[in-house]
C-alpha cells in the first residue's frame, strides 16, 4: 500500500491537490547537520540525470536552529527539499500542509513548494515497505525493532501495513522509547518496550528484525540475531555492507539491505517534488552502489 498522501492543513484545514509539473532549471537539496556523507543527493542527482531533468540538487548543512530562516529564504525557483534526521521532526510546525502519515510518524522528511505554499510528506515508510516486499517479506507475523527513534517510528507505521501491529521494540533505555511510544498511539499500535539486556529472549520466534541503529551499534548483537533466523533489515545505507548483514547473508537469512530502502524512499521523493510518475529507481540504486564502493577506496 502506497502512503497515504491526504494533507492535515496545520493552520487551517485545507484540501489536497497534485503536485507541480515538472519545470526545467528548478532547485532541490538535501538538508541534514552533518549531510556530507549522506547519500541521497547521489540518488537524487543520478535519478534527475536519467530524467533528463535540467535541475540541481545541492546539499545544505542545517541544524534545527536554522531551519525556519532557510525555508523563509527560498524563492520561487525551489521545488522541493529532503530532509535528513533530526530536521524530520522540527519541520513540521514549520511547513502549511502535513500528510496524515507524516504526522502519525512524527516526522517529514519531503518538502514540496507549489504556489506559494509549503507541503509535508513523509516517504520513509514507503521505502521500508517496498524493500521488505521486494525482498519477500510480506507477512512476518511477529517483529523486534532495535532503536526508538524517528526511523523506528516509521519502521513501525510501514510493519503495520505488514499486519503486524505489537512489534516488540527494543532500546539502551525505556525513555529512548518515548517517540516511539507516541507514534505508535498515533497509528493505533501496541508496542512492547523493552531493553538489550533481554534481546536474545525477546529474539525467539520472532519473523523479522529491523535494526534502525547507527552505523555499527548493532554489532554486539549480530550473532544472537542471526541465530534468531528472523529476516534482517539494517536500515543502514552509508556504511553497507555492515557486519551484521554479512553474518545474515552467511548464514543463509533474508537480508533487507538499506541502499533498497534509500532508493525507494528517494523515489517516492523525486516523484513528489517533480510530479513525475516514472522515476529510474535501478539507475539510483547503480550509482548509489558505486558511491560506496568509491567511499570504501
Amino acid at each position: 500500500m502506497r502512503a497515504n498522501h491526504r494533507f492535515t492543513d496545520l493552520r487551517t484545514v485545507m484540501g489536497s491537490s497534485e503536485p507541480h509539473g515538472g519545470r526545467v532549471g528548478r532547485r532541490t537539496a538535501v538538508l541534514g547537520y552533518p549531510v556530507d556523507r549522506s547519500l541521497s543527493p547521489v540518488l537524487h542527482r543520478a535519478a534527475l540525470k536519467a530524467m533528463g531533468l535540467n535541475w540541481s540538487c545541492n546539499t545544505i548543512d542545517c541544524e534545527e536552529t536554522g531551519l525556519a530562516g532557510l525555508l523563509d529564504s527560498l524563492d520561487d525557483s525551489w521545488a522541493g527539499l529532503a530532509l535528513c534526521t533530526p530536521l524530520k521532526r522540527s519541520v513540521l510546525p514549520l511547513i502549511d500542509e502535513v500528510t496524515d502519515l507524516a504526522l502519525d510518524v512524527g516526522g517529514a522528511n519531503t518538502v514540496v513548494f507549489r504556489d506559494g505554499r509549503t507541503y509535508g510528506h513523509n516517504t520513509d515508510v514507503h521505502g521500508i515497505l517496498t524493500a521488505l516486499r521486494e525482498a519477500g517479506v510480506h507477512a512476518p507475523g511477529s517483529a523486534v525493532v532495535l532503536g526508538g527513534g524517528t526511523a523506528a517510528c516509521s519502521a513501525l507505521a510501514a510493519l503495520r501495513e505488514l499486519g503486524v501491529t505489537e512489534p516488540t521494540v527494543v532500546v539502551r533505555e525505556h525513555g529512548r522509547a518515548a517517540e516511539a511510544h507516541a507514534a505508535a498511539g498515533r497509528l493505533g499500535m501496541a508496542i512492547d518496550v523493552h531493553t538489550f539486556d533481554r534481546l536474545d529472549r525477546l529474539l525467539h520466534g520472532t519473523g523479522l528484525v529491523v535494526s534502525t541503529l547507527p552505523a555499527g551499534a548493532a554489532d554486539t548483537y549480530a550473532a544472537a540475531i542471526v541465530h534468531s533466523r528472523a529476516a534482517i533489515f539494517d536500515v543502514v545505507c552509508s556504511a553497507w555492507p555492515t557486519r551484521l548483514t554479512k553474518a545474515a547473508g552467511f548464514a543463509g537469512s533474508t537480508v533487507v539491505d538499506g541502499l533498497s530502502l534509500l532508493a525507494h524512499q528517494v523515489a517516492d521523493q523525486v516523484r513528489l517534488i517533480t510530479g513525475q510518475a516514472e522515476v529510474p529507481v535501478r539507475a539510483m540504486r547503480e550509482a548509489g552502489q558505486a558511491e560506496l564502493v568509491r567511499r570504501a577506496g
